[in-house]
Parts: structure tokens; C-alpha cells; sequence
């Protein structure tokens, strides 16, 4: 909900959402034109494909109790089809959606990124990520950014106190925020991330 007007709006989805605040704060996301047509069409492209062929195969792989090896090979295919698809785009465009943007990443980017570089450990390998190299180079360049390393310490309750930060309005990207007890509890139960089993082939 956003209540910094006079009249609250309510505004739900990812893709809404990042919609929503680029226009308000008119920053990230082109006008008009051919641009702006390319910006959300990569935007919407992947709010379609990614949390579901992501999700589902990130299931499939790792977190079902019954090991269904149709489907962690059904996901995983969508998966390296939707790769691949970013790979050939990036061959040619420095960022995603990037043509004719002052700024040198779009918000569609920003969307994208942070669900390719969410891959939980093994899945990976599994996938052969690394022969994406142009998808390779496009989230590390994002995630040298202080704005997408921030984002990724925002409500982490594992590993070190400086990589945490529970209060997401915190400034200093350097020092975590106030340890609420539910963080401290939740810390306390998980000390450090689960790691994802890879399958054996």
C-alpha cells in the first residue's frame, strides 16, 4: 500500500510494483516510445517465466520429498531455454533493456538479476550456468552495484552480523539494523543457510 499521498494506493505484483515506483519517482523507466516498449516487455517477459519455471524447478530439485525425475528435467530444460534466451540478448545489450536509457540499467534489470543469481547451491552446476557467459557478466556487473548488495543483506538472518540487515530503511549498508526478537529467534534456529543437494545423475 502506498500511503505517501493523500489517497493510498494499493499496488500488488512484483512487476506492478516496480512499475509503480519508477513512474512516481520518474527514474529507471523510459516514457515513451520504442524504449519504453522494450523495458517492459523484458520486464513482463520475466515476471512470466521466471518465478514459475524458476520455482519450479528449484522445488523439483531441491526441497520435494519424492525425487520425480520427469519434472526436475521438465523444469530444468524451461529453465536453460529461458537462459538462453537472456544469453543471446545480452551478447548484444550491456544490460537487458538498456536501449536508448540515460541510465546505464533499467528496472526490468533489476528485477531479473536478483532471481538469476538466487541459483541455490549445486542447482548451478546442474544447469551449467557458466556457459551463459553473457548472463555470467551481466549479474556480476549488477551485483558490484552498492544498491543490489544492500537489497540482497535486507532481512537476512544467516551468516555474519555486518552481511545482515533487518530493517530495510537502515542507511549505512555497512552496519545491520535493530535484531528484533523474531530476527534473533529465527537467527538462533538458523545459524546458516541450508544448502541445496544436487541430484545424482
Amino acid at each position: 500500500m502506498d500511503r505517501s499521498g493523500p489517497t493510498p494506493i494499493r499496488v500488488f505484483e512484483s512487476g506492478s510494483i516496480l512499475v509503480h515506483l519508477a513512474e512516481k519517482f520518474g527514474a529507471l523507466l523510459p516514457t515513451s516510445g520504442q524504449a519504453r516498449a522494450e523495458c517492459l516487455s523484458w520486464l513482463f517477459w520475466q515476471m512470466g517465466s521466471a518465478p514459475y519455471l524458476g520455482g519450479g524447478f528449484g522445488h523439483f530439485y531441491a526441497y520435494a520429498p519424492t525425487k520425480i525425475e520427469y519434472a526436475i528435467d521438465r523444469f530444468a530444460m524451461e529453465v536453460k531455454r529461458q537462459l538462453d534466451v537472456l544469453n543471446r540478448r545480452l551478447a548484444d545489450n550491456e544490460y537487458l533493456a538498456a536501449i536508448n536509457i540515460p541510465s546505464p540499467i533499467s528496472r526490468c534489470g533489476r528485477g531479473m538479476a536478483g532471481w538469476r543469481r538466487g541459483c541455490c547451491n549445486g542447482a548451478g552446476e546442474f544447469l551449467n550456468v557458466q556457459e551463459y557467459t553473457n548472463v555470467q557478466r551481466w549479474t556480476n556487473a549488477i551485483a558490484k552495484r552498492p544498491a543490489a548488495q544492500r537489497g540482497r543483506m535486507v532481512n537476512r538472518t544467516w551468516g555474519e552480523p555486518s552481511s545482515q540487515l533487518h530493517e530495510r530503511h537502515t542507511p549505512a549498508i555497512s552496519r545491520p539494523g535493530p535484531r528484533t526478537r523474531s530476527a534473533t529467534r529465527s537467527a538462533k534456529k538458523s545459524p546458516s543457510r541450508p544448502r541445496c543437494k544436487q541430484r545424482a545423475r
